[in-house]
């Protein structure tokens, strides 16, 4: 259905738009270093380009909840919806954190609003890998899925150890790069995701 394609290229663009917001807007900040820095203090409060990386980061995060409201239609399986509620949940605390909780003032964690962004993005990953452990079980028995469902547990594990590594170097001078290479299998996985909606539609 053509409305499942769009929701689909909604998913494939998600993440374009977020790796666009921290490449070009780290680009503007010549003291900024993608080894060093974390993404977040890109839209942190008092960031020289705040409005311009956080308004990419709400197109993403609200382009990935549409895209996420449409999937369980949209992989037209008639499969449990469990993978699914998570992804949207997942999704639903991303727009929050692009919305309304930014990052404290050069990356520290001091007010309200710091210590929510740090527990929504860290629950929105944790649901984010629960949801592609479900979607595994969901599609393993299907055929023509079978090597998608491989993907997303493969893309599961993967998201889950390099997020303990980043979380465990979080405070040190490589946690950018760390973070980057720890965000890199969902960004990859969501446009994958959108891919395979797209096709099967």
């Amino acid at each position: 259905m053509i409305i499942f394609q769009i929701l689909a290229v909604c998913g494939m663009l998600s993440p374009i738009v977020y790796t666009a917001m921290w490449i070009y807007c780290g680009s503007l900040q010549s003291d900024y270093s993608h080894i060093r820095d974390d993404i977040s203090s890109l839209f942190a409060v008092g960031a020289p380009n705040q409005r311009l990386a956080k308004a990419f980061i709400i197109v993403s995060s609200v382009l990935l909840f549409i895209f996420y409201l449409g999937l369980h239609g949209g992989l037209n399986d008639g499969g449990s919806i469990i993978g699914p509620i998570l992804l949207v949940f997942s999704s639903i605390l991303g727009v929050l954190v692009a919305l309304f909780f930014p990052l404290d003032e050069g990356g520290e964690i001091k007010t309200y609003k710091g210590i929510m962004h740090i527990l929504l993005v860290v629950a929105s990953g944790i649901l984010t890998i629960i949801g592609m452990v479900a979607l595994w079980l969901r599609l393993q028995a299907i055929a023509a899925l079978s090597a998608f469902a491989t993907f997303s547990l493969i893309s599961a594990i993967v998201s889950a150890i390099l997020i303990i590594i980043s979380g465990i170097f979080a405070t040190g001078k490589y946690r950018g790069i760390l973070e980057r290479f720890g965000v890199a299998p969902y960004q990859l996985y969501y446009f994958v995701l959108g891919l395979m909606v797209f096709l099967v539609n």
